[in-house]
């Protein structure tokens, strides 16, 4: 995956392509991804970083969502169940099976969760995680040595998948590319192209990097550009109805002392009704999420005080080890691109369905979804596609479609497990050139890690590296900082920079990370 191959694949190119694909997040990936299986001539844009908004600051979770069964809603969280279990078959380095277990309040609770829990495995069908049972008080806190004994009367289990992001997000790109798509970061989409009947034709981008400007044909401009999708139906047309209402969710990362055990909590009933989550990931203890509807979009939203306080407050309720601001060695916030919805829903009840808008140009806007049904969203709009512009029908192709890096019963205590069957070429890399050095000895990174990034999978930034290539800002973020000068002079010396360069990209990453520290 290389930038400069990408853009000499547009530049001067008077080609038609199937597809032109705006916005670089979980929505436009599953739909590259889908498209370039099919055979069809893919570009995707992004105007950031692939994954920089929403899709990088998940819960970490490829789940059916239990909450939406409370909520009757059967059918996505039948959808969802599925496409779980067939993330686990495809990217088995970065999805994996996680026990969770709901601490109960009487014997109310035990048969409810119980009995709701058994219907949500049954959904799943023979693509199951494993079946959800009642356990004893005694064995939830042996199972769970932090939890406060006064708290529950027993326990339920149950299993849903866990993942990270980000590097599903690289390596499905990876697969998109070798598959035949052209995928570029850093390059904004600032106009359409439209015949004289006003239909859609292309689009018009500009290479932040080249500082060149590009037009591309297109017989399907798609956006999928989640909380920012009002922005490109506005440049389609100015009058356009709103229909996202972003909402915020808030994390706190903490100490493995939290949660030393391999059981992730699911709390199902917070102060504000929602549920809470502390989920072991990449050995530190990921918890949130909350729910603020936010009137603004943003590429970094900022976390509010409020937010971390509910956070910290329930779950040093349930814990017998209350964290304080002082424990969290990151903070992170992202939006959901929720379809907008009658007025006066709260926003934990808008469906995290996935839509499709056609507009009167003939551009598909796809709004809604989660990570976990991701590669459905792709095959869902390809569908839409077909059928509107009359193309015949292709099957999918990516139901059982390995992904980029796929290796099975990864090691989890080896740090470099999430690259899959690429760690492998990254170890020679750092044999050949003596780059096995540490970078962080707390977050295990290596200098070749950095080269790697760079060469194939298109890291352009320090804060690319150490927030999306690697997870560095999330895990610890003043530990992150500290290593930013070493990956910038790595970067530098692979990308041809100077010490302006270094020192820039140095003080923009501290700039953004702050936000990330309490």
């Amino acid at each position: 995956m290389k930038r400069s191959e990408m853009i000499d694949k547009i530049s001067g190119t008077t080609k038609e392509f199937d597809f032109i694909i705006i916005g670089g997040g979980a929505t436009g990936i599953g739909i590259a991804l889908e498209a370039s299986a099919r055979g069809y001539s893919v570009v995707l844009l992004e105007k950031s970083d692939f994954t920089k908004s929403t899709s990088s600051k998940s819960t970490k979770l490829v789940h059916g969502g239990v909450r939406y069964l409370a909520q009757g809603d059967v059918g996505l969280v039948r959808e969802a169940v599925v496409e779980r279990g067939l993330l686990t078959q495809n990217a088995p380095h970065l999805v994996k099976n996680q026990s969770f277990i709901i601490p109960t309040h009487g014997l109310f609770d035990e048969l409810q969760y119980t009995v709701g829990l058994t219907m949500y495995d049954l959904l799943a069908g023979k693509l199951s995680l494993g079946r959800s049972k009642r356990i004893s008080k005694a064995k939830t806190l042996k199972r769970i040595s932090t939890i406060n004994p006064d708290k529950i009367s027993a326990g339920v289990v149950y299993h849903d998948g866990q993942f990270d992001d980000t590097r599903l997000a690289i390596n499905t790109l990876q697969s998109a590319t070798e598959l035949g798509a052209i995928v570029i970061n850093y390059c904004s989409v600032n106009g359409l192209l439209k015949d004289d009947k006003g239909v859609i034709t292309g689009v018009k981008c500009f290479d932040e990097e080249g500082g060149k400007q590009y037009e591309i044909k297109g017989k399907q401009v798609v956006n999928a550009t989640g909380v920012f999708a009002d922005a490109i139906l506005m440049m389609d047309s100015p009058n356009a109805k709103k229909t996202i209402a972003p909402s915020q969710g808030v994390h706190l990362v903490l100490d493995k002392s939290f949660l030393p055990d391999n059981d992730a909590i699911m709390i199902p009933k917070t102060d504000d009704g929602r549920v809470l989550f502390l989920v072991p990931w990449h050995g530190r203890v990921v918890v949130g999420t909350t729910d603020t509807p936010i009137k603004e979009e943003s590429l970094e939203p900022i976390a509010l005080e409020e937010e971390i306080e509910f956070i910290l407050k329930t779950a040093a309720r349930y814990l017998t080890k209350a964290p304080k601001r002082s424990d969290v060695l990151s903070v992170f916030a992202g939006l959901r691109p929720l379809a907008a919805t009658e007025e006066g829903k709260k926003t934990k009840e808008i469906s995290r369905s996935h839509k499709i808008f056609t507009s009167a140009s003939g551009m598909l806007t796809m709004v809604g979804g989660k990570w976990t049904t991701f590669r459905k969203m792709g095959e869902d709009l390809v569908d839409k596609t077909e059928i509107k512009n009359g193309w015949p029908k292709l099957p999918t192709k990516t139901k059982h479609l390995k992904i980029h890096g796929y290796k099975e019963n990864p090691d989890h205590n080896n740090p470099l497990y999430y690259y899959g069957s690429d760690e492998a070429a990254i170890l020679e890399m750092a044999s050949k050139i003596g780059n096995g050095t540490l970078i962080s000895k707390s977050l295990h990174v290596i200098e070749a890690q950095v080269k790697w990034a760079v060469e194939h999978e298109m890291c352009r930034t320090v804060e690319d590296f150490l927030a999306r290539r690697t997870r560095c800002q999330l895990l610890d973020a003043r530990e992150s900082i500290k290593m930013a000068p070493r990956v910038a002079k790595i970067m530098a010396k692979e990308l041809g920079k100077d010490e302006a360069w270094q020192t820039k990209q140095v003080e923009d990453y501290l700039n953004v990370t702050m936000n990330y520290i309490l």
